[in-house]
């Protein structure tokens, strides 16, 4: 249940109250209506028609890629249950996301796999991941919102031996596009937290998929985070191709030999 559905509950069972006279019933909506639009996701940011959202999940994680979505969301788009993926069960997530896709303008997703991140580290594959999703959509954006405090666009053009290149003409197109960072811009925008969910449950296919692979480490339910029994895993069987080598793996070794 999310803050809203709560505030309009618990006003509501307020105003069954016999004895609220009608001083406190008028101060009693107007603090309604206040906590109301503080918990409400925002629209858009700009008057921009294709204004896009974009997020990113997994990028604490020991193993599988970091997953980038990218979402342009038509006016007066709402959804009740729409909030930052972190907040939300998997089964909200999972409820949301077709609706999500179906109501979309464009979006798109990208997986980063390990071996890239081992290579341009976890900061440069997550905003890559962004990029991508970007440059994956039917539709040119007016302007990007991004959660986070960092550019979108700070490094574009990372040149990798083991993942895509972006042409000269697709940096350009990037460039051209005036774009924001916004400090919890999931839990704030509507485009952001729907990105976030589409990156989070696609990530979770992903996982449950190579999980059927490699059982042992459990990556159906902790989705390749650094949960005690996921490191417990390493720690009995080694690392796998999925495993990220650039990250401390086990708390308890600055370096690892996995041979």
């Amino acid at each position: 249940m999310n803050c809203v559905k709560i505030i309009d509950e618990f006003f509501e069972t307020l105003q069954q109250i016999p004895l609220i006279d009608t001083f406190f019933s008028n101060r009693l909506r107007k603090n309604y209506i206040f906590l109301h639009i503080a918990f409400m996701l925002i629209n858009k940011l700009t008057e921009f028609p294709t204004e896009c959202g974009t997020d990113e999940a997994g990028r604490g994680c020991l193993a599988g890629p970091v997953t980038a979505a990218a979402v342009i969301l038509p006016e007066n788009f709402y959804i009740e249950e729409l909030n930052d993926s972190k907040q939300l069960s998997e089964k909200i997530r999972e409820k949301l996301k077709p609706i999500i896709e179906n109501k979309a303008l464009t979006f798109a997703f990208t997986h980063i796999y390990s071996r890239e991140i081992d290579e341009i580290n976890i900061l440069n594959a997550s905003m890559k991941a962004m990029q991508e999703s970007i440059l994956k959509l039917s539709i040119k954006p007016d302007f990007i919102i991004v959660d986070g405090n960092r550019p979108i666009f700070s490094k574009l053009g990372i040149k990798t031996l083991s993942g895509y290149n972006f042409s000269t003409e697709e940096i350009e197109y990037l460039k051209s596009i005036p774009n924001q960072s916004i400090i919890k811009g999931d839990s704030k925008f509507m485009s952001i937290a729907a990105a976030s969910i589409l990156a989070k449950t696609y990530r979770d296919e992903y996982m449950n998929k190579i999980h059927e692979e490699f059982p042992m480490y459990n990556w159906k339910k902790n989705k390749g985070y650094p949960t005690n029994e996921h490191r417990e895993a390493i720690k009995k069987y080694g690392t796998t191709k999925y495993h990220r080598m650039s990250f401390r793996l086990l708390p308890e070794q600055l370096s690892l030999d996995f041979d």
